[in-house]
């Protein structure tokens, strides 16, 4: 076997390659027309974009255009993937001498490195404060042809690794859980109508657990704030939920998992009640377009977290979904948008609280669990407490 003799640029980016990939979870990006540079993003990290640049940059000209060439990329890249802020680092491997690189004055939101050979990589305090094991993870003994089969192997499988990650959280599950809330609903509006007088008529939607709040207050009937989900006033009502639950609903369950997607449907139908509590005194409140919302406010974190892939959808479709639905509950009459509103946010605040997926960390649970006890409690304060 030929011996293949790597150069310094090389070897420097296939161990770069290496620990970005496999140790902190990057990912490379494709760039038409970009040549001589790498360009990783890893969404979930402080910094979100590394670029590695084997370009020979002449002067400060070719250095200048290629720092406001990146800027303009990563600006796309920050409007695509729903960022709120886009940090990134660009290591130039082959500045000339007549660029006059200074690392103390560096563009907003993008740290650049001159690097230009390992031992200038490994000693760099900046880099090491950043990535602590830079050092360890980039440390081989193989060299030349052993080290390519080496990183090309231990990519490969990370890929792989990431792949099935991936196809696991997307594959198309059957929504079993959907189906049976659907059930539910539908078989209490028969009741209601063969055994009761009927969805329009008030003591039958009282009855049969609609929301009234002195019902609550007076004769402490707390279970109203979720039962009041599985009751709707009409045929038009009914069939209009159950439409956006089997759409939105099918599609969220196969993303979370039945349990989740079931304990964000109930809770989201609880705060969706709590807040129609807050506005409304004497009247009576029956359907599950606040647990719907909640599934929307769900779907909107898990879509966030996985914008690499959903990025359009959450553009073009799930967002102006959203506030289509809410001004239009604005308009129409008989509407309870308080109760949207509250749905919306508990099925955001809860799905952040049980996490996604590959995706949560346990600072980020913990934070969610914070933010939902505070807001459930804010809620409850205001519709009983006040």
């Amino acid at each position: 076997m030929n011996q293949i003799i790597l150069n310094k640029y090389d070897e420097i980016v296939m161990k770069l390659l290496h620990y970005f990939i496999t140790v902190k979870g990057y990912s490379p990006i494709v760039l038409h027309g970009a040549q001589n540079e790498i360009w990783l993003e890893n969404m979930n990290s402080d910094y979100k974009i590394i670029r590695i640049v084997t370009n020979y940059i002449h002067n400060d000209e070719q250095y200048e255009f290629d720092l406001f060439r990146t800027r303009k990329i990563m600006g796309r890249i920050k409007k695509k993937t729903f960022s709120f802020e886009m940090n990134g680092i660009s290591i130039f491997l082959n500045l000339g001498e007549n660029v006059h690189f200074d690392n103390k004055s560096q563009p907003k939101n993008l740290m650049c490195f001159n690097i230009s050979d390992m031992d200038t990589l490994l000693s760099n305090k900046e880099l090491k404060s950043i990535f602590p094991d830079l050092k360890n993870d980039t440390d081989f003994k193989e060299k030349g042809m052993e080290l390519f089969i080496k990183v090309t192997s231990d990519i490969n499988r990370k890929n792989e690794e990431e792949a099935k990650k991936v196809e696991n959280v997307f594959k198309i599950k059957k929504p079993y859980v959907t189906y049976f809330i659907i059930f539910i609903n539908v078989l209490i509006y028969l009741c209601m109508s063969f055994f009761g007088e009927g969805s329009y008529d008030n003591n039958t939607l009282l009855r049969y657990g609609a929301l009234f709040k002195p019902y609550l207050t007076e004769l402490n009937q707390y279970y109203r704030l979720l039962t009041c989900a599985f009751v709707h006033v009409g045929l038009v009502h009914l069939l209009f939920n159950m439409y956006a639950l089997y759409i939105v609903g099918a599609q969220l369950e196969s993303f979370l998992g039945k349990i989740q997607f079931l304990a964000v449907y109930l809770f989201s139908a609880v705060t969706g009640s709590i807040m129609s509590c807050v506005f409304t005194e004497n009247a009576i409140s029956a359907g599950a377009s606040g647990a719907i919302f909640g599934l929307l406010g769900s779907l909107l974190y898990f879509g966030y977290h996985y914008r690499v892939y959903l990025g359009n959808v959450l553009k073009s479709q799930i967002i102006p979904l959203i506030v289509f639905n809410l001004l239009l509950g604005f308009v129409l009459v008989g509407v309870d948008s308080a109760a949207h509103i509250g749905g919306l946010i508990g099925g955001l605040l809860i799905t952040m609280a049980l996490g996604i997926k590959y995706k949560s960390s346990l600072s980020k649970k913990i934070n969610g669990w914070i933010l939902t006890i505070i807001y459930t409690s804010f809620i409850v304060y205001l519709s009983f407490l006040v």
